[in-house]
């Protein structure tokens, strides 16, 4: 169909406006997008940890370009290793994704402040001879799950949020100040 004149002229800015309409109304429902639904797809993911126990510190980018960095994992594999027998684990990127999302979540800046990432088996039994809180088929024995707590953020919060993604299990342990966080079935204690 070919337009007169004017009228081509008309349409081609009736066109421009509806795309530019159109693309501040896609621009405006991102930016309505909760935090932690962005960060799930962000184009890179970055997580920041302090270990309590090592005084060891990890800043990295553990995805990008639409892949996981296996330096970066490597990295985190060894920040998170069972520290009282060095033994070292691969840490599940969902738990590391998890991680990220209630972060975002959260609005935190601080690091991540690592109580107990892998659990070797005579850790965890050891730590089962100790408490009543630690299952004899710990998730920590898989990589699966974490405990942690935020600088910047009460251990509360961040279990509340977390919960409320319901993308595992969530833990509060309010005399230890912690919160466990794994990749099994959403519930919580």
């Amino acid at each position: 169909m070919t337009f007169p004149p004017r009228l081509h002229a008309r349409h081609h800015r009736l066109v421009s406006r509806r795309r530019l309409l159109g693309l501040g109304f896609a621009a405006a429902g991102a930016a309505a997008l909760p935090a932690w639904a962005r960060a799930a797809s962000a184009p890179t993911r970055r997580l920041a940890f302090s270990h309590l126990h090592t005084g060891e510190e990890l800043a990295v980018t553990y995805y990008a370009h639409g892949r996981y960095d296996t330096g970066a994992l490597d990295a985190i594999n060894h920040l998170l290793r069972d520290f009282r027998t060095g033994d070292s684990y691969p840490i599940e990127t969902a738990l590391l994704d998890q991680l990220s999302l209630v972060h975002a979540a959260l609005g935190s800046d601080a690091p991540f402040q690592v109580i107990s990432g892998y659990r070797s088996p005579a850790t965890n039994d050891m730590l089962r001879a100790r408490s009543t809180g630690v299952a004899r088929r710990s998730l920590h024995m898989d990589g699966k799950a974490i405990d942690v707590r935020l600088a910047d953020t009460r251990s509360r919060r961040l279990r509340e949020v977390a919960a409320g993604l319901a993308l595992g299990g969530v833990g509060y342990y309010a005399k230890s100040d912690f919160v466990h966080l794994d990749v099994g079935r959403p519930r919580q204690w």
